[in-house]
């Protein structure tokens, strides 16, 4: 006797799609993807915020999510401001992730709660790039709660807000001119990519709101204004070491440069090379736009070589960054290469560390360059780990508004007591002082890739004898 088989409804593989959908989403344990040390990413929530006003956070929203529950349990009793609630919440989530700056610098908000403070912001990309955003915010946090476990300054605790631009230069005008319209706000450190400093440096100048970026390198912020100021060194500096090195340590002389067209640090940091090396005898064979939708980078490395480049100098940005690591690939460490800061990071390391081998790169600051300074063991214990130069500056950049406010706590009296000549105060990287452009006086650091276990990649940026 046949029998027949009926087929379930529709409905019931609909369901079984949505339970399938849910175990992978929230239970991935259940597959086998167990991670033992689950990262901290970025919040699903905030990736797109609708208005200007959920890009701004004191400790009311999300940026930087954790796998837990315990920071959006802070979140939620900061915004109920049951702050006592929220600083056991976010003291909780720091034993479990200690390396998160968003939650350092909420904590120290909700210890001051509704009290008088002195208050700046921190404007950094954490929408586009997580990394580079927490590296800039831990410099500030760790700077908040120093100062603050100090007594604050001159008795007035320290607050913080932090916003996301999304390296963005709309949306950081944007975000100006709400930090304008906001007296609390006193100052600001930001931005991150040069484009976005100058987008947002006119909106600054007419609020008379200093603004002081701790990664903009393009010469042209030194004529940005009044009120924008820089504790990384210009393009100048960098320009200038690098063709330094390719003449005197390398004894070479043609060379060929990649950049990234679209970019005002790219493009000044290739004219400062370029203009340093033209002078000292030097010669740029030719150039490779790496924004260019048909670059290709063996072909472009394949003509180098043909036409007797003896070096390749890769000044990339963070969206060019893929098709610099490319050209190293391309090369496989026949000509030797130069970098711009912006190739300094983890994924050059992860990704492409032994294509990249004593490759030289033009840093602002090097942890194991500080040799006398208290920052690094600091920023060790704090973070669990080591700090770059984003982290350095911006802890700099921090450290000078403190030192603003404690001898005028207001927007003209920052920009006032900044401008002085005599202005110092001390950072991670050393004395801070600015000249009447606002630019830092201070020579770059070379590092090169070696192997070595530090980054936990196989490689390390090393700084050079």
């Amino acid at each position: 006797m046949s029998r027949t088989i009926k087929t379930p409804p529709p409905i019931v593989f609909i369901l079984l799609g949505c339970l399938v959908w849910f175990g992978v989403k929230y239970y991935p344990n259940l597959l086998g993807d167990r991670q033992s040390t689950p990262e901290i990413v970025q919040s699903d929530r905030q990736s797109t915020p609708d208005r200007i006003s959920n890009r701004i956070s004191w400790g009311n929203e999300l940026f930087i999510d954790t796998p837990n529950r315990l920071k959006r349990q802070g979140i939620e009793a900061y915004n109920s401001q049951d702050y006592r609630k929220a600083i056991d919440y976010w003291q909780q989530s720091l034993a479990e992730f200690p390396n998160d700056p968003e939650a350092v610098i909420y904590l120290n908000n909700a210890r001051i709660g509704n009290g008088k403070s002195y208050s700046i912001v921190v404007s950094a990309p954490i929408g586009s790039d997580i990394n580079t955003a927490q590296e800039i915010l831990r410099g500030v946090a760790q700077a908040q709660a120093e100062i603050n476990d100090r007594g604050g300054i001159e008795d007035v605790p320290f607050k913080v807000a932090i916003a996301n631009d999304d390296n963005d230069p709309k949306i950081a005008q944007k975000l100006a001119r709400s930090f304008a319209e906001n007296p609390d706000i006193l100052a600001v450190v930001g931005h991150f990519s040069s484009d976005v400093t100058l987008a947002a440096a006119s909106v600054y100048e007419q609020s008379g709101l200093v603004a002081i970026s701790p990664t903009s390198t393009s010469v042209s912020i030194s004529q940005a204004g009044d009120y924008i100021f820089r504790t990384v060194p210009s393009d100048r500096y960098a320009g200038n070491a690098l063709a330094e090195y390719f003449l005197e340590q390398l004894d070479k002389q043609d060379t060929v440069v990649f950049y990234n067209s679209e970019s005002n640090y790219s493009n000044s940091l290739k004219d400062s090379f370029s203009t340093d090396l033209v002078n000292d005898g030097g010669r740029v064979i030719t150039e490779f736009d790496l924004s260019d939708r048909d670059f290709e980078p063996a072909a472009a490395v394949a003509e180098a070589k043909e036409r007797g480049a003896e070096a390749l100098v890769l000044l990339a940005t963070s969206s060019t960054l893929d098709s610099a690591l490319s050209v190293a690939r391309s090369n496989n460490l026949e000509l030797p290469l130069l970098a711009g800061d912006d190739v300094y990071t983890a994924k050059t390391l992860q990704t492409a560390g032994e294509d990249t081998v004593d490759m030289v790169v033009a840093v602002p600051w090097h942890i194991r360059g500080a040799n006398n300074s208290a920052f690094p063991q600091a920023a060790s214990r704090l973070w669990k780990g080591e700090v770059n130069w984003r982290t350095a500056l911006a802890y700099d950049a921090t450290q000078a508004l403190i030192a603003g406010l404690k001898d005028n706590p207001t927007r003209q009296g920052i920009q006032a007591a900044l401008s002085q000549p005599q202005f110092l105060t001390t950072g991670a990287s050393g004395e801070i002082s600015f000249l009447p452009s606002g630019d830092r006086n201070q020579k770059p650091q070379l590092v090169r890739v070696q192997a070595g276990n530090n980054s936990g990649f196989g490689y390390d940026f090393v700084p050079l004898d």
